[in-house]
């Protein structure tokens, strides 16, 4: 493949300056996926979701005549349900994989198969892989391995998860922070200035007054005391000494701190905004109740989560499946309501026939079997 047909897609991060209040104090941070995930909220709604989507029970199906059964002797299926690889469980796996999703855009996983089917899928950093179009219009990866050499996997060699791909380059995915990094920047910033502020500035806001015929140098020495005994963290809490003469004149929270606070809290909202998750999903608890605690595991599941279980489940069947099977994630755990509203659910349900008490019971992980018919037959309640 010559130079000019071959399109390599770097993974870089361009900050662009920006002018807020925080110029006076830093320059424009760095924006990566590194420091991205030092900022709270960031980290926050990447464990949410990641951690969400892999604790899910994810299955493989098979198509029958009368609907789906599962197809527990499949080779995919322990592989996505239990153990991926030799050094990892399935939830491992998975978070891991989401989580390079959402700091980096793309997530990849080389597939190992033998005659028997897909053996191992093994996860491969998204920084260690470059994307390439062959002449042929086909998806070839570029792998450094550990030892520092090279492989090249052909596109069914690859489970190649994407979010948000670009016009530019559709085969390539994009990560939250790759699109907003102005608002990861000034999050960053914010975070920067408090720990600065807390590091160097004073334990008490306010003034020292001296006499009319303290000297320059006498006020530069009072100013470097204290800034030696009383300004840090490690400072906190100690008692100041005057000179004869001084007093100390506390002064109310200054405007830019005053917006600091602000620019705070609206920063946690933005990065929410950015994952498409609840404030309350993270911890800002503003809003929230136990009444409404069912709609929100609703709303982030429809809002948030949906995307990225098709993203996963799509991907799969693509790569890993003929058309007689399909996956998917179980998300009954996510929705299912509190006991009395399950009773009425289960209950309308027998009463109709449309579901059997050993469906019953398996959705409440109880044990099924003709016993359990027979103990449950008369009357039919949960």
């Amino acid at each position: 493949m010559s130079r000019r047909t071959k399109k390599r897609i770097e993974q870089r991060n361009n900050t662009p300056a920006y002018d807020t209040y925080f110029a006076n104090v830093l320059n424009t941070p760095v924006v990566n996926a590194k420091t991205a995930e030092s900022i709270s909220t960031v980290y926050a709604c990447i464990s949410a979701i990641s951690e969400t989507i892999a604790s899910l029970p994810f299955e493989v199906f098979k198509r029958t005549a009368t609907g789906r059964e599962k197809a527990k002797n499949h080779t995919l299926y322990k592989l996505i349900h239990d153990k991926p690889n030799h050094w990892q469980t399935a939830l491992e796996f998975r978070e891991m994989l989401q989580r390079h999703v959402l700091l980096r855009g793309n997530g990849y996983a080389e597939i190992k198969r033998d005659r028997a089917g897909i053996t191992a899928l093994i996860p491969l950093h998204p920084d260690s892989v470059t994307v390439l179009l062959n002449n042929s219009g086909h998806l070839v990866y570029d792998v450094i391995q550990h030892d520092g050499s090279s492989k090249r996997l052909l596109a069914d060699e690859v489970l190649h998860l994407r979010y948000h791909p670009s016009d530019s380059t559709p085969y390539l995915g994009r990560s939250p922070i790759q699109v907003a990094q102005d608002t990861i920047a000034l999050s960053l910033s914010e975070q920067q200035h408090g720990t600065n502020t807390f590091n160097n500035g004073t334990s008490l806001n306010g003034v020292i007054e001296t006499l009319p015929t303290t000297t320059k140098d006498q006020a530069k020495q009072i100013s470097d005391s204290w800034k030696q005994n009383y300004s840090g963290v490690k400072n906190a809490g100690t008692t100041p000494v005057l000179p004869s003469g001084a007093k100390f004149t506390p002064v109310s929270m200054s405007l830019i701190d005053s917006q600091w606070l602000e620019s705070r809290q609206f920063s946690v909202l933005e990065v929410c905004r950015l994952f498409r998750i609840q404030p309350t999903i993270v911890g800002v608890l503003d809003n929230a109740n136990y009444s409404n605690s069912v709609e929100l595991a609703r709303q982030f599941v429809t809002l948030t989560l949906k995307r990225h279980l098709l993203m996963w489940e799509q991907a799969i069947n693509n790569t890993c499946l003929t058309n007689d099977y399909y996956c998917e994630h179980n998300l009954d755990g996510l929705l299912r309501g509190d006991n009395t509203n399950r009773a009425a659910f289960y209950q309308s349900a027998l009463s109709n026939g449309w579901m059997t008490i050993d469906e019953v019971r398996e959705l409440e992980n109880l044990p099924v079997g003709i016993k359990a018919d027979q103990d449950n037959e008369e009357p039919h309640t949960v």
